[in-house]
């Protein structure tokens, strides 16, 4: 039976694992109310709704 001389460290273990992975950019979808990008199923950062109604109200910017 194979029996390995050596314990495998977690850096080596790692880096092994690590090489099938790779970065993919996020997946972006329009808002239908102020039509920028955002993450779907999320409240849109820039007007506050999701799925049509207003979840965030937006404070009014004093100048």
């Amino acid at each position: 039976m194979a029996v390995p001389k050596h314990k495998t460290s977690k850096a080596r273990r790692n880096s092994r694992h690590s090489a099938n992975s790779v970065a993919v950019a996020p997946t972006l979808v329009e808002c239908p109310q102020c039509h920028e990008m955002k993450k779907p199923h999320t409240v849109c950062k820039k007007c506050g709704t999701y799925k049509g109604e207003t979840v965030i109200a937006k404070k009014e910017e004093t100048k």
